[in-house]
């Protein structure tokens, strides 16, 4: 049961981490650069231990994002849910790539939940008006070595399936 409980900590702490730096502050000009945290650590958490976290985690923690960013409520979450959905249908091919191929898997996993967000945008008649739009997706990819050698060390350290 003492396991079960950490665990529970570790994947708690980590996604409120994550949502802290989601909501944390930065200047106007970088805010389209903001990497995608909460969604990363669905990734990470869903290649590594799909029995954890899975594609009803994802739809909450979308959820979460939705009513942080003041966005239509599930916009958020259906992306988050098709991200997590196809990390874990790959995880296991995913798992063995080296650092640069999963960066490139997270910028082209990033894409149908940006495409969701996109979309939405489009029925509410807002424009994005900018290519500024799809940066998360490289700046994610970009942040994606370090997330993932972190959350491994914190994963074998605190021995987590």
């Amino acid at each position: 049961m003492r396991r079960t409980t950490q665990t529970y900590y570790i994947l708690i702490s980590s996604f409120i981490i994550a949502t802290l730096l989601t909501i944390v502050p930065i200047p106007a000009w970088a805010k389209p650069f903001r990497p995608e945290w909460i969604l990363l650590l669905i990734i990470y958490w869903s290649i590594t231990t799909p029995r954890w976290i899975g594609v009803g985690s994802a739809w909450g923690l979308g959820l979460v994002v939705d009513v942080l960013r003041g966005a239509l409520l599930a916009q958020h979450a259906l992306g988050f849910a098709l991200t997590a959905f196809i990390s874990i249908r790959f995880h296991q091919r995913v798992r063995i790539y080296p650092l640069h191929q999963q960066a490139l898997f997270i910028a082209m996993i990033l894409l149908p939940h940006m495409s969701v967000s996109l979309w939405v945008y489009g029925v509410l008649g807002q424009d994005p008006k900018s290519w500024t739009y799809w940066s998360p997706a490289l700046t994610s990819a970009l942040v994606w070595p370090w997330i993932y050698i972190v959350m491994r060390a914190i994963r074998r350290t605190t021995d987590l399936d």
